[in-house]
């Protein structure tokens, strides 16, 4: 009879989706479908800013961009689920989590649970407006959306935990807020709505560049045109369009078509 033979011991890892509820690996997908499209569309530079999404069912996690990876690379696996205290919850990467982008997304997720997803850039254009002491402008309909717009003053690099009082303060009930000297950051109730606000908030910017490089004198709609017309753009729970969710299915299958690894 021939002795037994010990078996090896085999490690067992578990797959993110196995490790997380279903609807934490939905948020998941359209987290990592945002950060695909805000790449598509050049809003990226490149492994820097972030975008963030809070975890379902939860007011103190969120998840977040490893820093070390472009926009394009990002998939639902590899974003990194950690707290507003600073502690790594889930991750499955070789990275970390940027100290910068960790302030100014905690800062808004601490403070504004019905907002669940942050996205912050560094766009040529909106760094050029957020130079600009006239601030954005009503050039177009697209601009009208921004009308109230907030602003933060540049106090260096975001790394120090005493600014998220202050972020939090001048962005008040806005959806869109320019950090002056730095670049443009949003927020959405959720992931579709979020990227809706980015992207128009970008338009917003590159029209106001290419309308200031014309050297002409530029025509303004009188305030009450402005404020008829902000009031029709703002984004409500019954305006689908305006809120993003109309477009996301028609995003999704976009990305679909280019590359579905976002789904991974």
């Amino acid at each position: 009879m021939n002795p037994p033979v010990s078996s090896p011991a085999i490690k067992v890892v578990k797959s993110v989706r196995e490790q997380v509820s279903a609807e934490e690996w939905q948020a998941r997908v359209d987290l990592a479908a945002c950060y695909r499209l805000t790449a598509l569309y050049g809003m990226t530079e490149m492994i820097a800013n972030h975008i963030s999404c809070r975890v379902p069912g939860t007011t103190d996690q969120f998840l977040i961009n490893p820093y070390g990876m472009l926009y394009e690379e990002i998939d639902a696996s590899c974003l990194i689920k950690v707290d507003v205290d600073g502690n790594t919850l889930l991750n499955a990467t070789e990275y970390n989590v940027n100290l910068a982008g960790f302030v100014i997304h905690s800062a808004i997720h601490m403070a504004k649970h019905d907002m669940d997803c942050v996205a912050h850039t560094h766009t040529p254009a909106g760094m050029a407006v957020s130079a600009m002491e006239c601030g954005l402008l009503p050039l177009a309909q697209t601009s009208m959306r921004f009308l109230h717009v907030a602003y933060h003053d540049f106090e260096g690099i975001a790394d120090d935990v005493d600014e998220r009082a202050r972020l939090v303060r001048d962005l008040g009930d806005h959806e869109a807020m320019i950090l002056r000297n730095h670049g443009l950051l949003v927020v959405g109730r959720t992931v579709p709505s979020a990227f809706n606000v980015l992207w128009r908030l970008e338009r917003a910017c590159q029209v106001q560049i290419m309308a200031l490089s014309c050297n002409t004198k530029l025509i303004y709609p009188s305030q009450s045109i402005l404020e008829a017309t902000y009031d029709k753009m703002r984004p409500r729970v019954d305006r689908p369009a305006r809120n993003g969710d109309l477009a996301w299915p028609a995003y999704l299958r976009k990305l679909d078509r280019i590359d579905p690894s976002y789904r991974n």
